[in-house]
């Protein structure tokens, strides 16, 4: 009994580092099998059709803690849309007047990807789980998902010209992707706040299981970004370069959002909205936009965002135990 309590307690304590190691075991142990082969259409439509439904599922949760009248916004939203616009326009300029190798333009191509992409939709969760204020992160989530909408299709296409989506067809594009996600499980916990008082009282008593929901979402993406990583044609120094400016980027975000977070009393959420971001949309927009090959920043930022959470968790348990 002892054993089986400890085996549990090591599971909740590390359920980020476990989810990703499970993600890239998985795909390493049945990448080559090719008896799959004929099930790999069915495998794809199952976890295009489940990442969404856990992501709903955690944003459910994460949602029904947060009263609609906090969600306005608040000094640090600001500086960190106007980081995001400064950051983009750098690499924007860079790409256009650096007269750079194509090695350097793919590496500062998945810099660029990262630095305007919008907040993860389940960054509440970890929010939530750091003790940081679910209701700013949320309102930061609408309008840096506006921000990027507007962003990428008018600066993108000036660093690769070839791009055939207009500007009102990119900007629908992404908001599709990102705003029914984001705004359906919203409407719902109103709704349940409202109408059905005795399951949203459920619901609070299970805000836990959106941290779970949210690994075994986590999996699947670490999958799929080892399945990138590995199928892609690059040389291995060009994916280690792309990949560290997905690390760059990522440290630079969370460092940033934390300083600013900090100055106006709210670090956790700060750096949970710079630094968290919304890595599918991120590889999507790499792909319709940029050189493919960019794709490979934000594939790794999934594993670097998550490290530096699951620290972050690990330094709560252990600020908490003492």
């Amino acid at each position: 009994m002892k054993d089986l309590t400890k085996m549990l307690t090591f599971i909740k304590n590390w359920t980020l580092p476990l989810a990703m190691l499970a993600g890239a075991l998985g795909y390493l142990a049945f990448a080559h099998f090719a008896f799959l082969a004929p099930t790999k259409p069915f495998m794809h439509r199952l976890v295009d059709i489940l990442t969404p439904l856990l992501i709903f599922a955690q944003l459910l949760l994460t949602f029904c803690k947060v009263n609609p009248r906090d969600l306005l916004p608040v000094r640090w939203h600001g500086w960190l849309l106007l980081f995001q616009c400064i950051s983009c326009l750098l690499m924007v300029a860079l790409l256009l007047w650096g007269n750079m190798s194509v090695t350097y333009k793919e590496i500062f191509e998945g810099a660029m990807v990262c630095l305007i992409c919008p907040t993860a939709t389940a960054a509440a969760v970890i929010t939530g789980k750091l003790g940081g204020s679910v209701s700013a992160l949320t309102t930061y989530t609408l309008l840096s998902n506006i921000l990027a909408a507007i962003a990428v299709p008018l600066l993108f296409p000036l660093v690769e010209p070839h791009a055939d989506l207009s500007f009102l067809g990119a900007f629908l594009k992404i908001l599709s992707k990102v705003f029914p996600l984001l705004l359906c499980p919203f409407i719902a916990a109103l709704l349940i706040r409202r109408f059905l008082p005795k399951l949203h009282l459920c619901l609070l008593n299970m805000h836990n299981a959106a941290f779970y929901l949210w690994a075994i979402a986590l999996t699947i993406v670490t999958a799929q970004t080892f399945k990138s990583l590995f199928q892609s044609d690059a040389s291995a120094q060009v994916e280690i370069g792309i990949g560290l400016a997905g690390l760059i980027t990522c440290a630079v975000q969370f460092l940033l959002g934390k300083r600013i977070g900090t100055h106006y009393h709210d670090r956790i959420s700060a750096g949970q909205a710079l630094g968290q971001k919304n890595t599918v949309l991120a590889i999507w927009m790499a792909y319709t936009y940029l050189d493919p090959l960019s794709s490979v920043a934000p594939g790794s930022y999934v594993l670097w965002q998550n490290i530096i959470n699951s620290y972050q968790l690990w330094k709560k348990r252990k600020k908490e135990r003492f």
